[in-house]
C-alpha cells in the first residue's frame, strides 16, 4: 500500500513539474514576443524617422531672405548684406533642418545615418571658405588694414570639429559663429558704424573663386575615382642629380574610392553644390556692378545652373557604382560631370576677373 502511495505522489509531482514547465515556457514566450514586437516597432519608427531626417533641404531665394531679414531687423539693405545674410542662412540650415545637426549624433537613428552627415560636411566646407574670405578679403580695404573683430571670431567658430558632441558641442560653436556674423551685419547696415566694411572688388572676389575652383577640382577627382583612375606622377628627385638629357621616372598609380565611401563622397558633393549655389546667387547681387563691368554675369549664372542641376532628385534608393558604359548607372560620374563643368566655368570666370 505504501508503495502505491509513493508512486501516486511521484506521478503527482511529475505532473506538477510538467505544468510548471509549460507555464514557464508559455510565460517566457509571451515576454519574448512582446519584446520582439516592441523592437520591431522601434526599428520601423527609426527607419521612418531616419528617412525623414535624410531629406535634403530645398533651395531658397537669397534675395527674399535678405530683404525679409533686413525688414524684420529694421536694417538698411547695403552692399554685402545679401552675401553675409545668405552665409548665415546656409550655416543655420545645418542646425534647423529636419533632425537638426546629425554629424555628432551618438544615438539611433542619427548614429546609423551617413549620407546626411556627409551632406552637412559639404555645406560646412563652403561656409568655412566664405567666412575666411570675409575675414581675409571682403571686409578689408588692403593687406595692411585691420581685420574685423566679429569676423575674426566667426571664422574659428565654423572651423571647430564637426563631430564634437559635448564640451562644447559642434552646434553650439556654429551658432556662436552665426551670432558673430549677425553682429557684423548689424554694424555693416548701420551708417554710424564706419568700422564695418564690405569691399566689392574684383581682386577680392577672384581670391575666393580660387578657393572655389580648388574645392570643385578636388571633388571632381574624387567622384571620378569611383571607377578607378590611373594617374601618372613624376618621381620626386632633385633636378640637380639628373644627368644631361635624363628624363625623370614616371610612376603609374591606380586610385579608386573605397566602395564604402562612394556614397559619402557623392553626398558631400551634393552639400557643397547646394551651399555654393546659394552663395553665388548672393555674390551676383552684391557684386553686380563688378560682374557687369567684367562681362562676367553670364559666367556666374552658368556656374549656378550647373550646381543646381546637381541638386536634381535622386530616384535610386542607393548610390549605384556601375562602370562607365555598364548596365547600371554610376551616379558619381554623373555628379562629376556637373562639378567639372562648374569648375571649368569658375576657371574662365577668374580669367575675366583678372583682366583689366
Amino acid at each position: 500500500m505504501l508503495d502505491w502511495k509513493n508512486r501516486a505522489t511521484g506521478v503527482r509531482d511529475s505532473v506538477d513539474d510538467s505544468v510548471d514547465n509549460v507555464r514557464s515556457y508559455m510565460g517566457g514566450g509571451w515576454v519574448s514576443r512582446v519584446i520582439g514586437g516592441l523592437l520591431g516597432i522601434y526599428l520601423l519608427l527609426a527607419l521612418v524617422v531616419g528617412w525623414y531626417w535624410s531629406q535634403e533641404p530645398e533651395l531658397f531665394s537669397v534675395q527674399q531672405r535678405a530683404e525679409a531679414s533686413a525688414q524684420s531687423a529694421q536694417r538698411k539693405l547695403v552692399n554685402g548684406y545679401t552675401t553675409v545674410e545668405t552665409l548665415k542662412q546656409v550655416a543655420g540650415t545645418l542646425m534647423d533642418k529636419p533632425g537638426g545637426y546629425l554629424s555628432n549624433d551618438l544615438a539611433p537613428p542619427g548614429l546609423w545615418l551617413d549620407n546626411m552627415p556627409s551632406w552637412e560636411y559639404g555645406v560646412l566646407v563652403q561656409v568655412r571658405d566664405l567666412s575666411r574670405a570675409l575675414r581675409k578679403d571682403f571686409a578689408r580695404s588692403q593687406s595692411q588694414s585691420t581685420e574685423d573683430a566679429d569676423l575674426a571670431k566667426a571664422e574659428p567658430r565654423f572651423n571647430f570639429d564637426n563631430k564634437s558632441w559635448a564640451l562644447p558641442a559642434s552646434e553650439a560653436e556654429y551658432r556662436e559663429g552665426i551670432k558673430s556674423l549677425d553682429r557684423y551685419l548689424a554694424r555693416l547696415a548701420d551708417p554710424s558704424q564706419p568700422n564695418a566694411q564690405f569691399y566689392t572688388r574684383a581682386d577680392n572676389l577672384n581670391n575666393w573663386f580660387g578657393d572655389v575652383a580648388t574645392r570643385l577640382g578636388s571633388l571632381s577627382q574624387r567622384l571620378s575615382a569611383s571607377v578607378g583612375q590611373v594617374r601618372l606622377n613624376n618621381e620626386v628627385k632633385d633636378p640637380a642629380l639628373l644627368a644631361d638629357g635624363e628624363v625623370p621616372d614616371v610612376i603609374e598609380g591606380s586610385y579608386e574610392t573605397p566602395w564604402m565611401q562612394i556614397d559619402n563622397v557623392f553626398y558631400e558633393a551634393r552639400g557643397q553644390a547646394w551651399a555654393l549655389s546659394h552663395l553665388l546667387r548672393a555674390i551676383e547681387v552684391d557684386f553686380a556692378d563688378v560682374l557687369a563691368k567684367k562681362n562676367a554675369t553670364i559666367s556666374v549664372r552658368q556656374i549656378i545652373r550647373e550646381l543646381e542641376a546637381a541638386q536634381e532628385t535622386l530616384w535610386s534608393p542607393m548610390i549605384l557604382n556601375g562602370s562607365g558604359y555598364g548596365l547600371l548607372a554610376n551616379h558619381s560620374l554623373v555628379m562629376a560631370n556637373y562639378i567639372s563643368r562648374a569648375n571649368a566655368a569658375v576657371i574662365d570666370l577668374r580669367t575675366l576677373l583678372s583682366q583689366g
